[in-house]
């Protein structure tokens, strides 16, 4: 059922901003496309992953109360900290991350430390968008996911879904960029050289965020422009040279090769700053994994944080290495991207400049712009109760 319902949603969600970004012309072709995608995304989900949906859901209910009792949360940090095995951990912990986005952390997914500190088998499933992330979190078929947009995350509890943010992933400023293809540079001069102009690009997310807002800032709105839906990555690659689109929006290796091609940023980021934009990744969970296994997410941000300090006091061509081949990259663009990233500490992250609260501010900022710009129905009052600092207090 969890599977049906994540290509439902899906492709409904797709068809829906198809039609929305004008674009009705080719909204047949790219919900075609979305099924595929979709699919061979459920598809990959199931190759990776065993889920058993009755026993997550008994032991959720059986240990409901053990998270309400402090005592008990008090021992299970202490488990963690002494190095023994999470007693809640589940048979197998299903991981979402993002290929061609290299991360610290990704010492420990290429060496199996994740695996051998929760001991258990530790699945990383890469997922091409944040969206699809909360549809297989809400599905049931993640646990956790790593390096999550704080937009799609926004988007989906923002219609609904119960999800948590319990940590920040990286923060990164010039790493996530709309950028314009040589031919079209005279964008950059006027912006009235952008009407009526195709702009590919993913949709609910930060990247679509920052895309309305530049929009916005030049007094443009979104049917002044045609946005065509996509994931970003290769495909963007491709539309970028082929010459199809005046401007390409992406995140990671895909911007430094259409930058490598002579493309422009629309923005930089300290434009983007002056606009409002911030852009960070977060570590996101659904609510009830975090009320079953509180001990395993506690854990699992333990050796995050640990993995955060190594590369944080001394980053060296070994550590690059090994992170480029988790990432599925060269090691120079997974060098170039690693020098515009941030992994900000515990401490950091619980602050007021972040999780304490920044963090829920800005996904209600995000939300009110989707509103104003049409994108959504409504906006949440407060995304406060979506922040849960809990696991992240016990580690070290």
């Amino acid at each position: 059922m969890g599977k049906c319902r994540y290509l439902v949603v899906l492709l409904s969600a797709l068809a829906l901003l198809a039609s929305a970004c004008g674009s009705s012309s080719d909204a047949g072709d790219l919900v075609s496309q979305a099924s595929d995608a979709a699919t061979d995304a459920a598809d990959a989900v199931e190759d990776a992953v065993t889920t058993d949906e009755d026993a997550m859901a008994e032991d959720a209910m059986e240990d409901e109360d053990a998270m309400a009792d402090e005592d008990a949360m008090e021992d299970d940090a202490a488990a963690v900290a002494s190095g023994e095995c999470p007693s809640d951990v589940p048979d197998e912990l299903n991981v979402a991350y993002f290929e061609e986005w290299p991360t610290a952390n990704q010492v420990q997914q290429a060496s199996g430390g994740y695996g051998a500190s929760l001991c258990t088998t530790v699945n990383w499933v890469p997922f091409p968008s944040g969206n699809e992330m909360s549809l297989a979190m809400e599905a049931g078929d993640v646990d956790i996911s790593y390096s999550q947009g704080l937009t799609p995350f926004a988007n989906a509890v923002t219609s609904g879904s119960d999800l948590e943010l319990v940590s920040i992933a990286l923060t990164y400023a010039d790493a996530d960029q709309c950028i314009v293809h040589p031919d079209h540079l005279d964008i950059l001069d006027d912006p009235a050289n952008l009407e009526g102009e195709s702009i590919y690009s993913p949709i609910g997310n930060v990247t679509h965020f920052q895309l309305l807002t530049q929009l916005d800032d030049r007094g443009l709105s979104p049917t002044d422009v045609n946005i065509i839906p996509s994931e970003g990555g290769a495909a963007a690659v491709a539309a970028f040279e082929s010459g199809d689109v005046a401007i390409a929006c992406a995140f990671g290796g895909s911007v430094l090769e259409m930058l490598n091609t002579g493309g422009e940023r629309l923005n930089t980021a300290e434009e983007k700053e002056a606009m409002g934009i911030r852009v960070f990744d977060i570590v996101s969970i659904p609510a009830s994994f975090g009320a079953s296994s509180p001990e395993t997410v506690t854990a699992f941000l333990q050796i995050t944080e640990d993995a955060n300090a190594a590369y944080n006091s001394g980053r060296d061509t070994a550590m690059e290495e090994t992170i480029a081949g988790a990432a599925g990259m060269e090691l120079e663009p997974t060098q170039q991207l690693l020098d515009q990233f941030s992994f900000p500490d515990v401490d950091a992250q619980l602050s007021d400049s972040w999780m304490g609260k920044v963090v829920a501010e800005v996904m209600l900022e995000q939300m009110e712009f989707f509103q104003d710009q049409g994108e959504i129905d409504e906006a949440l009052g407060d995304y406060s109760d979506f922040v849960n600092t809990s696991f992240l207090e016990n580690v070290n």
